[in-house]
């Protein structure tokens, strides 16, 4: 099919594609739009920014007639809020000629007690993060017997975030007869154990190879000894506006995010979200970095699958994700809809190791570029890096063994350049917060893979 004209589907769902401005399906919603709409349990593999969301919402919108009854038809589970608003606004995208009821249901700041008055009212569709959707199913507000379809989108990172649980909990909540659809960026272990446990010979579309880096994004990578010369590389690059017009910085906890917030020389073009921050801020920073108010955003792995944003520049890792398959979904944010985009990681000598395990994935060398000359090698450590041995918490491996290298030597230290002591920073965030720290982001299973 080389057009949404061609496909049997209801006039509102045409006219809506046609508002939204989509003519031609992507490969991912040509293949999965027939098994799905033929009832068929499928595991539709592809990579963000392909158009997954559609690729199962068009199917589920075709299928679902009108009806007054109470108990929702549809369950569509993600991991994060973010992604749990924007699937909930697609679908109202989608269904504006339709008489469609849909609910999003989050943790957080949102009031369950709205959450169970809005679900009692009666939902075609139930959107939710899986905690909260068992929270409403044990307080027999949300009773899931009358659902026919099942959606997990972004599986993987469903999985990694140590979800397994409450997703086996739920499915005790299901009736046995339903339809199971999967979507996900990677083909992980874990996603095939979850396929084996409840798929009944699923359809499997694979479009595009686990991995693959997309071809509208150039990749290169710094060799940078420490979170303070880290820094010094980003203030020296995101200096030039016009190439660095958009920037999504990826950290590895909470504390590094808040940290490097800290230390930017463009405060008042940075906005910060993490697991921390408070639901209205996390979206009023996105909103501000959308339009263009704040250029430079700076988030952890927990949001990655929820940001859908357009024209994003660069995408910089300042630390090495510990699962080489979170480096996919974090370059996915840029080179989107035909544009060039452009990745950037830096990797200190314990990270070594996690950024060759990420070329075997994408079976790709990312070129290596030199420290600029102009950007100061600090000698200053974090408490982490003083105190605190690297392992998964922190996004990077443990004990790997590489030596040294010659890209890792400092500079003499009239060149360093010092941000403050570590005292004067603890302070700082012990005013800020007014309670200890605790550990970032962890991916729970994190230690599953430690044990192997």
């Amino acid at each position: 099919m080389d057009n949404f004209e061609d496909y049997k589907i209801k006039k509102q769902l045409k006219k809506a594609l046609a508002g939204l401005g989509f003519e031609e399906p992507t490969p991912i919603q040509e293949a999965s739009y027939s098994t799905i709409l033929g009832g068929s349990d499928f595991v539709g593999i592809a990579q963000t920014g392909t158009g997954k969301t559609i690729a199962y919402l068009l199917p589920i919108l075709q299928d679902l007639n009108f009806s007054d009854q109470t108990h929702p038809r549809v369950l569509i589970l993600a991991p994060t809020r973010e992604l749990v608003i924007q699937i909930v606004e697609q679908i109202e995208e989608l269904s504006v000629y339709m008489s469609v009821r849909v609910v999003g249901v989050y943790g957080g700041s949102n009031n369950i007690n709205r959450q169970k008055r809005a679900v009692a009212e009666g939902q075609d569709i139930v959107v939710g993060t899986p905690r909260r959707l068992y929270d409403l199913a044990l307080s027999n507000v949300l009773r899931l017997k009358s659902i026919k379809k099942l959606v997990i989108d972004e599986v993987d990172i469903m999985l990694d975030f140590g979800y397994k649980t409450q997703l086996k909990n739920i499915f005790e909540y299901l009736p046995k007869k339903r339809q199971n659809i999967l979507f996900s960026a990677t083909m992980t272990t874990y996603v095939d154990e979850l396929m084996n446990d409840f798929l009944v010979n699923p359809n499997k579309k694979t479009i595009a190879v686990s991995g693959t880096p997309l071809k509208t994004i150039s990749q290169e990578a710094y060799a940078v000894p420490n979170f303070y010369t880290k820094a010094n590389l980003l203030n020296h690059l995101l200096q030039d506006k016009d190439e660095y017009s958009k920037v999504l910085i990826f950290v590895a906890t909470k504390i590094i995010a808040d940290r490097l917030f800290e230390v930017l020389d463009f405060e008042s073009e940075v906005s910060v979200i993490h697991a921390s921050k408070e639901q209205n801020h996390r979206t009023k920073s996105i909103e501000k970095f959308e339009k263009g108010t704040s250029r430079i955003l700076i988030a952890t792995d927990v949001i990655a699958r929820g940001i859908d944003i357009e024209k994003i520049s660069t995408v910089i890792s300042f630390d090495t994700p510990f699962y080489p398959e979170n480096y996919i979904h974090r370059i996915g944010r840029t080179g989107r809809a035909g544009e060039q985009g452009r990745s950037i990681l830096l990797y200190n000598e314990k990270e070594e190791s996690l950024k060759d395990a990420i070329e075997s994935l994408m079976k790709y060398k990312i070129p290596f570029i030199e420290l600029p000359k102009e950007v100061a090698v600090s000698t200053q450590l974090t408490p982490e890096e003083e105190l605190k041995p690297i392992g998964p918490e922190d996004g990077t491996d443990k004990d790997h063994g590489i030596e040294s290298g010659a890209a890792f030597h400092s500079k003499s230290a009239k060149n360093s350049k010092e941000k403050g002591g570590v005292k004067s920073y603890e302070r700082k965030l012990k005013k800020k917060y007014k309670k200890p720290q605790k550990r970032g982001d962890k991916i729970q299973n994190k230690k599953r893979r430690n044990k192997r």
